[in-house]
C-alpha cells in the first residue's frame, strides 16, 4: 500500500536539511555500538530500502554501497566497548549518534532519531517511533550501521577466533554463553555487560 511506503523526507519540515540518525548493536554482550547519520538527496528512493532488521544480511550488503555512493552526506560512528562501561549503554549511544552527526561534511538543520529518546545534539533533534520503518534518511541510517558494526564484528572475530564473533555478532547467543563458560571475557565483552548477567543467574 503507498501510505506504508517509506517517506523521502518529511512534509511538514519544508526546506530544511535533515539526516536520519539509528543506531545498532546496543544489546549485545560484547563490541563497540555503532551509529549513523545520513542526508538524501530530495526524492531520491533506494530500492528495496527498509529497517535493517527487515532485510537479510545479503541485501543490507548491496544497500550499504548503494546509500554511500547515492547520500548526500553520511558517517558512521562509534562508541568503545570502554566508554560503554564507562558511561553506560544508553550514554554510549548517545554519544555514537552524536559523532555521526558532527561526522556529516553538511550540517543539517534537524536530526531525526530512531526511537523513543533523543540523543543530545547541537543542533535540533527530534524522536521517531519506528522511525527506520517511516522516513528512508532513517532507514538508511540502520543500513549503514548494522553493517558496519557486523563488518567490525568479524574484525574481533579474527582477534579471538574462539569466541566465534563471526556467527553471533556478540549478541547473548545460546553459543556466545557457551563460549564465554568456555573461555571467560575477553577485552571486547562488555564487563557491565556480563555483571548484569551473572546477577541475573544468582
Amino acid at each position: 500500500m503507498a501510505e506504508e511506503k517509506l517517506k523521502v523526507q518529511p512534509l511538514d519540515l519544508g526546506d530544511q536539511i535533515i539526516c536520519g540518525v539509528d543506531e545498532a548493536g546496543r544489546g549485545p554482550l560484547a563490541g563497540p555500538v555503532f551509529a549513523a547519520a545520513v542526508i538524501l538527496p530530495p526524492g531520491l528512493e533506494i530500492e528495496g530500502l527498509d529497517d535493517s532488521k527487515k532485510i537479510s544480511a545479503k541485501k543490507r550488503d548491496v544497500l550499504f554501497d548503494l546509500i554511500k555512493e547515492q547520500a548526500t552526506a553520511y558517517s558512521i560512528a562509534l562508541a568503545s566497548v570502554e566508554e560503554i562501561d564507562q558511561m553506560n549503554i544508553l550514554q554510549a549511544t548517545f554519544l555514537a549518534m552524536r559523532r555521526a552527526v558532527e561526522g556529516l561534511e553538511i550540517k543539517p538543520d534537524l536530526a531525526l532519531i530512531d526511537g523513543n529518546r533523543v540523543a543530545p545534539m547541537t543542533i535540533e533533534a527530534k524522536s521517531v517511533i519506528g522511525g527506520d520503518s517511516k522516513y528512508a534518511a532513517i532507514a538508511a541510517a540502520s543500513v549503514l550501521a548494522k553493517v558496519a558494526r557486523d563488518r567490525h564484528m568479524l574484525e574481533i572475530d579474527a582477534l579471538y577466533p574462539q569466541y566465534e564473533f563471526a556467527r553471533h555478532k556478540g549478541y547473548g547467543t545460546k553459543l556466545h554463553y557457551e563460549m564465554l563458560a568456555q573461555f571467560g571475557p575477553s577485552p571486547a565483552h562488555r564487563r557491565t555487560f556480563l555483571k548484569n548477567m551473572n546477577r541475573a543467574k544468582e
